[in-house]
């Protein structure tokens, strides 16, 4: 168990590292893409304001009846968004197009015109939090890059219960930590973040895996349903308890919306958020209405899906109704639902997020001190696992080290460098930030192999250091924005970015300067006894 527990840690730490720190910051993709978009911020301002001022949304709804009817009249599905809050108060119509694809268009509120795609070229491009949400699970590669992450993600599995099986006084050494022991020092960091969060890291792993399952493990959905996307399509619609009627040919006028939206706000407790129209203007036409969840909802239950009312299309009889927090399709589409929303953090509200962030950063900090303690215990004794070449493999594991857990931190920050460094108007301009993403990361990998590992240490960190304190200083020479202003104006989503960014900043300024300041040898160390260092 010792030995699985070190060679399967060591070479899936780098990528879960990688994992963990992508998806702690990914818990904050929202905030994160409204600091990274400030020609946005006036805007969403404006549409806070909007928000709490009286909206004609019968008009609205017409409107985008009208629209539909005009140019989408044919769509299997018509879904409508009468105010979109939060992001902006306008009006959105979305629909499935001929290829099946999810289609949507954004129309004047006012005129129910449709508005061009540049009507806001103001705004920069840019991937912004959703970035970090896809690396952390895909790697930006929705098919190999899935099953290398959950490939991982077993890997992290073996790693923990491996490492609860070997630690046997895993309780006393929570409560323990001797500073400036070296390799005992990094040990008790390790089981003191690992000990911590480990309920946090077996959940995360293993819901991570179950969300993913129609797609880690196709045979039995294959084996019943058939293969392929519309096989998939099925099985979904079947364990979430749709309901899909065949059109019948027989045209229905479409009734008027806003009496069946204030019906089901009634019987939903929520204010409508969307108004899903299957098979419009025909006979088997059902108006479903889906509520908008508010904050005492995700404290209720951490099923975070929205209240629901469905009307049929002809005399509005109703169908189907789901308080807050239920679902349709009976015990395993709430599990699913449930393991989604787990992983995902999406109810408790702010308070929950935050747990998130800080467990999901002991995670990582968890994978960078085991990946550390490796190297330092080597450094002590040379195991010569592999042979004449375990000095170069020890060689390119320091490397790895500085690259997988400093190195990438630098490219997270130089990816938010980028945002405010490259020209607004940049063609392709979201795919060169995260061309400068990879690209500094792959540098910094460079650099760790370039030079000794101390030196590569200490000049990432370093770096790092300067990357995050001058983030803030980069805001104001390019935006004339800093902390104190956007605190006095309550935007607390962008100084939340900055202020988090200065937190490392002074963290990463620390760990450089106590190694900076560490003897270049390290005092001789007592060999450990077999079962310690089975237990280490």
């Amino acid at each position: 168990m010792a030995w699985l527990h070190t060679w399967v840690g060591l070479w899936f730490s780098w990528l879960l590292f990688a994992v963990f720190l992508t998806g702690s910051l990914a818990v904050f993709s929202e905030p994160i893409t409204h600091w990274m978009t400030p020609e946005h911020q006036a805007a969403e301002a404006r549409a806070a304001r909007q928000a709490s001022e009286p909206v004609d949304r019968a008009r609205r709804l017409e409107l985008a009846v009208d629209y539909m009817s005009r140019k989408h009249a044919g769509a299997g599905m018509w879904e409508i968004w009468p105010v979109n809050r939060g992001h902006d108060n306008g009006l959105t119509a979305y629909w499935f197009d001929k290829n099946g694809q999810y289609a949507e268009a954004e129309l004047d509120p006012l005129t129910g015109a449709e508005l061009d795609d540049h009507h806001d070229d103001e705004g920069r491009a840019t991937l912004g939090g959703t970035h970090f949400v896809n690396f952390h699970y895909t790697l930006h590669d929705a098919g190999l890059g899935l099953w290398i992450v959950a490939f991982a993600t077993m890997a992290m599995l073996v790693a923990l219960i491996s490492g609860v099986v070997t630690h046997k006084r895993i309780l006393k050494d929570f409560f323990t930590f001797r500073a400036r022991k070296g390799q005992r020092s990094w040990l008790d960091a390790h089981n003191a973040v690992a000990v911590l969060t480990l309920p946090f890291q077996f959940m995360i792993a293993y819901t991570g895996i179950v969300i993913s399952s129609a797609v880690l493990m196709p045979a039995p959905v294959a084996a019943h349903y058939g293969a392929g996307a519309q096989a998939a399509r099925l099985y979904l619609a079947e364990m979430t308890g749709e309901e899909k009627t065949a059109r019948t040919g027989a045209a229905l006028a479409m009734p008027a919306l806003e009496p069946i939206v204030g019906r089901a706000e009634q019987l939903i407790g929520q204010t409508a958020r969307a108004i899903v129209i299957a098979n419009p203007e025909d006979s088997s036409m059902r108006i479903a209405v889906y509520g908008w969840n508010e904050d005492a909802d995700t404290f209720r239950s951490i099923s975070a899906t929205t209240g629901m009312a469905e009307f049929s299309g002809d005399g509005g009889e109703l169908l189907r109704m789901r308080p807050a927090g239920g679902v349709n399709g009976g015990a395993a589409s709430l599990t699913r639902q449930v393991m989604s929303d787990l992983h995902m953090g999406q109810f408790g509200g702010l308070a929950i997020k935050w747990l998130y962030f800080i467990c999901g950063m002991a995670g990582a900090a968890m994978m960078g001190t085991g990946a550390v303690l490796f190297m330092v215990k080597r450094r002590a004794k040379h195991g010569n696992e592999f042979g004449a070449a375990t000095a170069r493999a020890y060689r390119l594991i320091e490397g790895l080290n500085v690259a997988a857990l400093a190195g990438l931190a630098i490219a997270c920050v130089g990816y938010f460098w980028a945002n405010r460094l490259l020209p607004v108007a940049l063609e392709n301009r979201a795919l060169w930030e995260l061309r400068g993403f990879f690209l500094t990361w792959a540098l910094t990998l460079a650099h760790a192999w370039l030079c000794s590992p101390r030196r590569a240490w200490i000049a990432q960190l370093t770096l790092l250091a300067a990357l995050c304190l001058l983030l803030p200083v980069l805001s104001l020479v390019m935006l004339g924005d800093h902390p104190i202003a956007q605190i006095a104006r309550g935007d607390w989503e962008s100084a939340g970015v900055e202020l988090t960014a200065i937190a490392f900043g002074v963290l990463s300024g620390w760990a450089a300067l106590r190694l900076h300041r560490q003897p270049l040898t390290a005092p001789p160390q007592r060999k450990p006894r077999a079962n310690q260092e089975a237990a280490a």
